[in-house]
């Protein structure tokens, strides 16, 4: 993806944008021509040899009027091009009625096509703006051409997203087409990131129609593609004359001896993420077998509060992560709260059971964050984000809700990671692989985005950096992926960015 197409629209931006262009003396038609060329140079792309047998379902609105002119260019091009229309034809408007009109071909009802006799089918029914659940002829529609693709093993090509998804949360309204490639205009719609529209749009192309790019400046998208170009330019840049401690000075805390590897892996992920130092607070009780795996994380003893606050004394710690297999205990929600209180300005991530020990009580812990005057993110999968916060709504709803309400930057991981800003800004990663589902992985990233702090980033692109390099150590590494395969491919991350 271009760098500079990274804003996700949401239907109703986009149509603000629509709007605007032909405000600005665009007609909507020259739009709709330039959409249905798009989608018919994605079908030429995906035929196979000698197939030649098309048919394109079109619903009552744009969408249907962007699968008409992709007909008409295809049957100009020589193809056998069906169309199958849901609803009547003299009850479209606007542009797409001039689309229509356009047509000479083939023309039925959507309920009469033969799929069978079809080589690709074009889904042009309902666009990323659908606002009901699909019922009647229409969800038979869809569930006719998922049959079809299913049991032929043919290829569907989506016009903008596949019919039934929301193109704003990625929710089924009530059925979807499974798509081989979605083709949408001028910016991507959360819909396409979002589980679980993304595992039913295939490929995604993204194809420029006319739009002018100045337009977002009025429509204000306040959310991103997570990829390099959202935050690479303030990555920290190592200097020639800097030293261990200009690079930052991270602190873990280790749980019981029996569960010491999260922390660990926290700690060591800080250090390749390019803290200059990293410690391990540890309880005297598990400091042997911590001991035994540490080599470049330093260790300290660390059993209480009053410990704790010893070590915080030290002004050159900059960066803490707390929580990962440090036990739901009265000692870990006091470390949190003393964290919090006694760290000035110190970046802090709260992670595991440094949320989860605040289930019965979060606010009490948002109030420490609101007090605190360092950055603060939260790292929940959805269980602890549950316990923390009551809301419904999409993920990218329910992260950014959690954000204004926590005054930290939140981390809903899974799939589709949403990383959210009390301000609005939020980022959806596109492409963790999903060998990240093991034990440790989240341990991990929460160290990365420590590291990140460390070296003084800001806590929104570092955590927006340190999902995007945890999926790229996650696709360095492969099939057979463990936890602690991940920090030890950071070298290669570092070097594969260095040339993107």
């Amino acid at each position: 993806m271009a760098a500079d197409q990274l804003e996700l629209l949401t239907p109703d931006e986009m149509g603000q944008a629509d709007r605007l262009t032909i405000e600005a003396g665009t007609a909507g038609i020259v739009l709709m021509e330039a959409a249905g060329r798009a989608v018919a140079d994605q079908v030429g792309r995906m035929l196979a040899a000698g197939e030649c047998r098309i048919v394109i379902l079109c619903g009552p609105g744009n969408n249907g009027g962007d699968g008409f002119v992709a007909a008409r260019v295809l049957r100009e091009a020589g193809l056998d091009v069906t169309v199958g229309l849901l609803g009547d034809r003299e009850k479209l408007s606007g542009d797409a009625r001039l689309a229509a009109e356009a047509w000479t071909g083939r023309l039925m009802s959507a309920a009469l096509v033969k799929l069978d006799e079809a080589d690709l089918v074009v889904d042009a029914l309902f666009g990323a703006g659908l606002s009901r659940d699909l019922d009647g002829r229409a969800r038979a529609v869809v569930e006719r051409l998922n049959a079809w693709r299913s049991a032929h093993g043919r290829k569907v090509v989506a016009v903008d997203v596949p019919s039934g998804i929301d193109g704003a949360t990625g929710a089924v309204r009530g059925v979807a087409v499974e798509a081989d490639a979605s083709v949408t205009f001028f910016r991507l719609k959360p819909g396409h990131l979002l589980l679980p529209g993304r595992t039913l749009c295939g490929e995604v192309v993204l194809a420029q129609i006319g739009i002018a790019p100045q337009v977002l400046a009025t429509v204000k998208p306040a959310a991103y593609v997570n990829q390099p170009a959202l935050w690479r330019a303030v990555l920290p840049v190592l200097q020639a004359t800097g030293h261990k401690y200009t690079r930052g000075h991270a602190i873990a805390f280790s749980g019981a001896p029996h569960r010491t590897g999260a922390a660990r892996l926290s700690a060591r992920a800080a250090l390749r993420a390019g803290a200059g130092l990293v410690t391990l607070l540890s309880p005297r009780a598990s400091l042997a077998v911590n001991a035994a795996h540490l080599t470049a994380v330093m260790l300290a003893p660390c059993d209480n509060v009053q410990e704790c606050r010893e070590i915080l004394a030290d002004p050159r710690i900059n960066a803490m992560v707390l929580g990962p297999a440090m036990g739901v205990t009265s000692l870990t929600r006091d470390l949190v709260l003393t964290a919090l209180t006694a760290a000035g300005r110190r970046a802090i991530v709260l992670d595991a059971d440094a949320l989860t020990v605040f289930a019965s009580e979060p606010d009490i812990l948002f109030a420490a964050i609101a007090a605190h005057d360092g950055p603060v993110v939260l790292t929940p999968h959805e269980g602890e984000f549950a316990r923390l916060f009551d809301v419904g709504g999409s993920k990218l709803e329910r992260a950014r809700f959690a954000a204004r309400q926590s005054s930290a930057v939140v981390l809903l991981k899974g799939a589709d990671t949403v990383a959210a800003h009390p301000d609005g800004r939020a980022a959806i990663a596109c492409d963790l692989p999903p060998t990240l589902a093991t034990a440790g992985s989240g341990d991990v990233l929460a160290g990365l985005i420590c590291g990140l702090l460390a070296q003084e980033m800001a806590p929104f692109d570092a955590t927006c950096a340190a999902v995007w390099l945890h999926g790229a150590a996650a696709r360095t590494v492969g099939q057979g992926l463990i936890a602690e395969d991940l920090p030890e491919a950071m070298p290669a991350v570092w070097d594969a960015l260095g040339r993107l």
